[in-house]
């Protein structure tokens, strides 16, 4: 499974971004789509994700600002932010966590697969 994102960039305090992330393989199953980020000497955290029946889960530093959406025919998934801080300052990541055939094919439990990551940097 590759996963490729697009969107990110310089932003200043206040402004808005979108970030896509666009899913392709042998895909064989897909539970939640989301995003995490990782800034500087900080471990990567959940920013949102969203499950297969629309439940979305959101960290607390972004509830209200935040919205993700999911394309489950195109698997695609996408996140939207608003009133964006120079603590949103991350390399943003897209998550997949499914399987593509040969997982499935292997008897493979269900796997993260990641993006390549987008740079995010919030201008005070």
């Amino acid at each position: 499974v590759q996963l490729v994102e697009s969107g990110g960039g310089l932003v200043q305090a206040g402004g808005s971004l979108r970030l896509s992330c666009a899913a392709a393989g042998n895909i064989f199953s897909v539970n939640t789509m989301g995003w995490y980020r990782q800034a500087p000497g900080k471990p990567r955290e959940l920013v949102a994700d969203i499950s297969n029946d629309g439940t979305t889960t959101y960290a607390d530093s972004v509830k209200g600002r935040a919205t993700v959406s999911r394309d489950n025919n195109k698997n695609m998934v996408a996140l939207s932010m608003s009133g964006l801080k120079p603590e949103d300052t991350a390399v943003y990541y897209c998550n997949l966590n499914g399987q593509d055939y040969m997982d499935y094919e292997r008897g493979l439990s269900d796997v993260n697969y990641w993006g390549q990551g987008t740079q995010v940097t919030v201008s005070s």
